[in-house]
């Protein structure tokens, strides 16, 4: 069971995994502990796309996008779009007249990781992660520094956010 609740101090609204069994839950913005009986459940449902769709709905509603919110499609199948959307850098790399496989294994081992490769996403999460103080401006040098453009990763920052899959409060960033 998944519940949209929302924090008496600062506003946010975030997902709670099983409300019923936690004593308490804290909020992802201020950190404020809550009693979990006390929460204002917003929406409940067993399934988590459908809260994580039902936040965002909130969300929109809250900064009055309701109606841009409507058009949009439901949370993963944007989500399948995006994947299927544009050239994969294999297809890029042989149509710019380069050997993929060679660009790969340059890649990795300039990197350190002889035989696998991290998403531009992966790279961002991973950025917020590791950050001591992950705000905006060390997590693009963070992912630049691993070869995501900067606007990649602002436009990451700011889609991941939009998923639900990390918050954003005062500046910094956590994973949800």
């Amino acid at each position: 069971m998944y519940a949209v609740v929302g924090c008496n101090r600062c506003g946010n609204l975030w997902l709670v995994r099983d409300p019923r069994a936690s004593e308490t839950a804290r909020c992802s913005r201020c950190e404020k502990t809550h009693r979990t009986a006390k929460l204002k459940r917003l929406f409940e449902s067993a399934d988590r796309e459908a809260a994580r769709e039902a936040r965002a709905a909130l969300l929109a509603k809250k900064r009055g996008d309701s109606a841009a919110f409507a058009e949009v499609d439901h949370v993963a199948d944007l989500e399948r779009a995006v994947e299927d959307a544009g050239v994969d850098d294999r297809e890029y790399l042989e149509a710019s007249g380069l050997d993929a496989d060679a660009v790969f294994e340059a890649g990795s081992r300039a990197e350190g990781n002889a035989g696998s490769t991290r998403s531009r996403e992966e790279i961002v999460r991973d950025a917020v992660e590791e950050a001591a103080e992950p705000t905006e401006e060390r997590i693009v040098a963070y992912a630049a520094d691993r070869g995501v453009p900067a606007d990649a990763a602002r436009d990451l920052l700011e889609r991941l956010a939009r998923r639900g899959e990390l918050s954003e409060s005062r500046g910094r960033y956590r994973t949800l």
